[in-house]
């Protein structure tokens, strides 16, 4: 047998050996004979660089290399289920479907909804080939090297039958045993411990140290087939053929034909499910029949023909020993409740939510109150009542912040209150910072919550606008060894400057302005003076929810009422404000939205019938922009690399994956300067920005940034789930 006919039989052999024992529990060789196996394999590899398999059975103990997420658009919507404590809502559920259908007979499936984090896969001619997160449900990570080291989740497919093409959802969880294990393992070297295993299975898949999650034994169940060619009508059935492909699927799955039914399956798992190996927090229910479930269809958020029942969140009585209060990056405060140590649904809580300052009073609580503490979908502790009042004083909300000293303000119609002095509480401050920085604003990702902090406790930053002024002298104080670092955060606020305004919009921190509603107003108004214009003049500095003159303009955007639009004019009258804003524009971030394409003169036609890749980032416009103008000029934007695509409009940091995809199957890499060119947009400026880009490729390339890959398929009539 030849090196290349060994490696391709132990590679076989091995993920059946990972199947019979990760998915199928019956192992049919000893530990150490799967070792030795896998290290032959390793040996014969290494030996053969040029056989390397992406999906091969020695690629699942992860690599050490520092991972960045790329963000990737789901081509089905992941939407929400709806969810209930309440029984007469499950049968008016039941009862909706009933007459959503005409009176036609249906059967439910009866699922098991595990507490983990939400994944979809997509595997291609039988090999996965990219793992996503949940996201905001339009687009999520790409966590595909992390996956890969979960050894419950098929590589390579078993079996036959399966589509050329398709995507499954499922929930990457960690079970009891291993998160005890990491939690012991963490205690013991004096790290913080995660709560619950939902966060440790969430916090361990976004690691970027794949090796990390290879060690954590994750695992992951499956609920859910997606695509144009499904083996059945049938949802349980084509479960049953997944399970077929070495997916894992809960063997708790049931079809029912009766409300009746549904109710035993609820009562049966409400007390079993504390036998399970991983943790639960309700019961999913969905119309078998795929047909009926297309034809019911979905309200803006949910489908109509799936509903998620929650158990009752465990309770426990504990003893309240003081109410401390946090100040967020709006100002809000937020009372917290200090406890004596209790176990709640597997893990020791000592803090629990007390929302407001209404709640409190609701409660009427006192130091030293026996409490009840629930978890709010088992995951955020809340007090929720109290069996006795104890001898200590009552508690009430503070009337100053307890950062600042500054009285605190209720606006109206709000629960919370809030600390005004947004200019000078260190708490909001550092908040708005992280809030800059993060990565759906100017995604400066070279700088985090520790590091602004201690910015700030040294004097460096007092505002987002201080950054802009960093050198690598002021970070490392004259300390040599931190040089490399402080040049690479220096540059990562330098590239923000190239962050497209409605993302800079957003990063102001203007309350209620979510980065949706930022984008909306950037592309109604166009530029931030034509934002200003608007803004009725004189505007005094006043509060939200008083009353204040209004231009009718802001009004006027999608998605903007009336507390919205007084937000924003308050943001802009204040002096403080205005000063930041003018001082960012100074340092040159992008104030207005960059050109549309059909402002570019272009050729209409100058793509027609291409399907082109976008894949980097870019310095004259922003990818979203880029997608417009392909369009415009008669291209399609795809998603990912195949024999049909046309070119991979490549941008700085494209990743190097794609480049090896690229190189292997011919296809084009059309640099920024060159695609300008094709489509008639000549700037001599911007064409040596791109010449000298494209010179730092190969550097670039090796520092593994975000590819930023983007699927922009039209979504199939199929849409689906789940949170």
């Amino acid at each position: 047998m030849t090196d290349q006919e060994q490696i391709l039989s132990l590679r076989s052999e091995l993920h059946r050996h990972n199947y019979n024992y990760y998915v199928k529990n019956a192992p049919t060789i000893s530990d150490r004979e799967f070792d030795e196996k896998m290290h032959l394999l390793m040996q014969l590899e290494e030996r053969h660089p040029e056989l390397y398999d992406a999906n091969s059975p020695s690629q699942r103990v992860g690599s050490d290399l520092n991972h960045e997420f790329t963000q990737v658009r789901h081509r089905y919507p992941m939407l929400s289920l709806a969810n209930t404590y309440n029984r007469d809502d499950v049968q008016a559920f039941y009862d909706r479907v009933s007459q959503g259908l005409g009176g036609e007979a249906f059967e439910v499936c009866c699922e098991l909804k595990f507490d983990g984090l939400s994944i979809s896969l997509i595997y291609e001619h039988g090999r996965l080939v990219r793992a996503v997160t949940r996201g905001d449900g339009e687009q999520g990570d790409d966590v595909t090297a992390n996956v890969k080291t979960i050894r419950s989740i098929p590589l390579i497919l078993n079996g036959s039958g399966w589509p050329d093409s398709f995507e499954i959802r499922g929930e990457v969880l960690m079970p009891w045993q291993s998160f005890e294990d990491l939690n012991r393992q963490r205690e013991l070297a004096e790290e913080p411990l995660f709560a619950n295993p939902r966060n440790a299975a969430s916090g361990t898949l976004k690691s970027k140290n794949s090796a990390v999650v290879a060690q954590r034994r994750l695992d992951a169940y499956f609920y859910y087939l997606l695509g144009t060619e499904l083996p059945t009508d049938k949802h349980y059935d084509n479960l049953q053929r997944v399970a077929s492909w070495g997916f894992k699927v809960s063997d708790a799955m049931r079809t029912v034909g009766t409300l009746e039914e549904v109710m035993d399956y609820i009562d049966y798992w409400d007390h079993e499910r504390s036998h399970l190996p991983v943790a639960t927090d309700g019961i999913v229910l969905k119309v078998n029949s795929v047909e009926q479930q297309q034809r019911l269809g979905y309200t803006a958020k949910t489908p109509r023909w799936a509903i998620a029942y929650k158990f009752q969140a465990e309770r426990a009585l504990t003893r309240l020993n003081e109410v401390t209060y946090q100040v967020g990056r709006t100002g809000a405060i937020t009372p917290v409740a200090n406890m004596e140590p209790v176990l709640l649904s597997g893990t020791i809580v000592k803090r629990a939510s007390l929302h407001n300052e209404d709640y409190i009073r609701a409660l009427d609580l006192h130091v030293g109150d026996m409490v009840y503490v629930e978890k709010a979908g088992e995951i955020i502790p809340q007090v929720v009542g109290k069996q006795m009042e104890g001898s200590g004083a009552a508690v009430t909300f503070p009337k100053t912040c307890p950062e600042c000293g500054t009285p605190l303000v209720r606006y109206e119609g709000e629960a919370a209150h809030y600390c005004p002095n947004d200019s000078a509480c260190p708490p909001q401050i550092k908040g708005r910072i992280e809030h800059f920085i993060s990565r759906d604003a100017m995604n400066i990702d070279s700088l985090g919550p520790e590091t602004v902090a201690d910015y700030y406790g040294r004097g460096l930053i007092h505002n987002v606008a201080d950054l802009y002024e960093l050198t690598v002298a002021d970070i490392t104080g004259g300390n040599t060894s931190r040089e490399r670092s402080a040049q690479r955060v220096v540059d990562g606020i330098a590239a923000s400057r190239r962050v497209p305004f409605e993302r800079v919009l957003y990063a102001l921190g203007i309350r209620f302005v979510g980065k949706v509603t930022a984008k909306q107003i950037a592309r109604h108004f166009g530029s931030l003076d034509a934002l200003l214009a608007a803004l009725p003049p004189g505007s005094p500095p006043g509060k939200i929810g008083t009353e204040a003159p209004r231009s009718g303009e802001l009004e006027g955007v999608a998605g903007v009422g009336e507390v919205i639009a007084q937000s924003v004019r308050a943001y802009f009258a204040q002096d403080a404000n205005m000063e930041i804003v003018n001082r960012l524009r100074g340092y040159g971030l992008q104030m207005e939205i960059g050109v549309k394409s059909e402002e570019l003169g272009v050729r209409s036609e100058a793509l027609a019938g291409q399907g082109i890749v976008i894949s980097g980032t870019f310095a004259r416009h922003s990818r979203e922009e880029y997608k417009e103008i392909i369009e415009a000029c008669g291209g399609k934007n795809v998603s990912s690399i195949s024999s049909k695509t046309s070119f991979i409009l490549a941008g700085d940091n494209m990743g190097p994956s794609k480049q090896e995809k690229a190189r292997q199957l011919g296809i084009p890499l059309v640099s920024e300067a060159e695609f300008l060119d094709m489509i008639g947009e000549r700037n001599e400026t911007n064409e040596n920005e791109n010449e000298n880009q494209n010179e730092n490729e190969n550097e670039n390339q090796n520092q593994n940034k975000n590819e930023n890959e983007n699927q922009t398929n039209a979504a199939p009539q199929q849409l689906t789930l789940f949170d």
